[in-house]
């Protein structure tokens, strides 16, 4: 019963919410998140009521897996994006400006920190500032596509923002890989390992693509003989559910090779194949996304409960936190400015691509939880100056991709104001 009434107030929390921040102009999806502040573990939590609100963050952490395929949906959205007819103009565009504007992230952070290290270096050592740089390379998803959905968002800059955002996870992957597995290194004192550091990430990225392929192959397949609206739509949410919970998967293959999947990777790819395979996906893929609105309200609602508001207490975790968020801004937002005047995007773009980049959330969660496990106390360290950043990211970048959207031009003004229409009266028939 506690379960199911956590859910209810969670919802209802995200709804009330999202109606307090609209007079702000602010997206829906910062008022879920406040919304989950509000009834987490630092408001109605704490009054020990279960069901009311959450009393700790193992009850948030219990409802987990709703979190998990709600992050499956998001990733099979985008794979949407990923049509072969969009990527031939798009597609080298969105790839060169996803590695670039992560990749300078990554190194703008390690070589801030480093410097930061340099003034304090009993707070932050080496090891940190390169696992934080690793961890910068993140974006978080849900949170765009949730302002671009709710806006009805369209045009250019939408159109290669999707792609980045899906490519991102894999550069993440990669980088985060070969970046904390030097760090460790430096912790231990043990040499680096190929294995863990290249061969890992790398096996985890082609073996995601492939599962997603098969899954996708098989999704348009099964998908042919059912017909009506209910049973089609109940297809897709079958095989999103496979998708996340194949990827759960961890296989030794011996000594240090692991073989392991990524969820988004794996919904993405399985979205591509069966969006470029199926005469009627697009139709298929607009269903999806009716579908999935209360479960990405109780996604952010749960994402706003999870986040630590005691980090406030540790003035190096929020002094560190600040240099990371003014950091990695940096590098998103001159990263994604240089590679698309490299690659001859429109000045719009240029303009305001990087900025729609910069909220961060659960694959940056994921990751720091990781370091976490693994580094001990150092762990603890980076742990909650991801928990200090993503409160900052998940609450401020929302707002900023809405203003950036609306700035080039491609949220429509009557999606900012949309007209008060006076409810149709009918007459009874006698």
């Amino acid at each position: 019963m506690e379960t199911l009434l956590s859910i209810a107030v969670s919802l209802l929390a995200g709804l009330i919410m999202s109606r307090v921040v609209k007079p702000l102009k602010l997206p829906a999806v910062t008022g879920y998140l406040i919304g989950g502040l509000l009834i987490g573990p630092f408001a109605l939590g704490a009054l020990g009521v279960r069901g009311l609100g959450f009393t700790s963050f193992d009850e948030v952490g219990a409802l987990k897996p709703i979190s998990d395929v709600a992050l499956g949906f998001i990733a099979f959205a985008i794979g949407n994006e990923f049509r072969l007819k969009q990527l031939k103009t798009i597609g080298r565009q969105a790839t060169i400006v996803a590695v670039f504007q992560a990749l300078s992230a990554t190194i703008l952070v390690d070589l801030g920190l480093l410097g930061l290290h340099l003034l304090m270096p009993d707070k932050i050592n080496v090891a940190d500032c390169i696992t934080l740089g690793a961890i910068a390379t993140a974006t978080a998803p849900a949170a765009t596509l949730m302002v671009v959905n709710q806006y009805k968002a369209k045009g250019p800059l939408v159109d290669i923002l999707l792609p980045i955002v899906a490519l991102d996870d894999a550069v993440g992957l990669i980088v985060f890989a070969v970046s904390f597995g030097i760090a460790k290194s430096l912790v231990s004192g043990v040499g680096v390992s190929l294995v863990s550091v290249l061969v890992n990430p790398l096996l985890e990225v082609f073996a995601s693509l492939a599962l997603g392929t098969v899954l996708g192959l098989i999704y348009t397949w099964f998908e042919r003989f059912f017909h009506s609206r209910s049973k089609r739509l109940t297809v897709a949410i079958t095989f999103v559910v496979f998708a996340v919970s194949f990827s759960m998967l961890r296989i030794p293959l011996g000594g240090e090779v692991e073989l392991g999947f990524s969820s988004l990777l794996v919904c993405m790819m399985m979205a591509t194949v069966f969006c470029n395979i199926c005469p009627s996906s697009e139709e298929l893929m607009a269903k999806t996304d009716r579908w999935t609105a209360p479960l990405f309200v109780l996604f952010f609602v749960i994402s706003g409960a999870e986040l630590d508001l005691s980090v406030f207490k540790d003035w190096v975790a929020v002094l560190v936190g600040a240099a990371y968020i003014l950091l990695r801004s940096s590098g998103k937002i001159g990263g994604a400015s240089v590679s698309s005047r490299f690659t001859k995007c429109s000045p719009t773009i240029q303009k305001w691509l990087g900025i729609t980049l910069l909220p961060q959330a659960g694959v940056a969660l994921g990751m720091s939880l990781t370091v976490s496990t693994q580094l001990g106390p150092d762990g603890a360290v980076i742990r909650s100056i991801v928990l200090f950043s993503v409160l900052v990211y998940e609450l401020v970048g929302p707002m900023l991709t809405k203003i950036a959207l609306t700035k080039a031009g491609e949220i429509s003004p009557k999606e900012l104001n949309p007209p008060h229409q006076e409810p149709k009266r009918h007459r009874a028939k006698v």
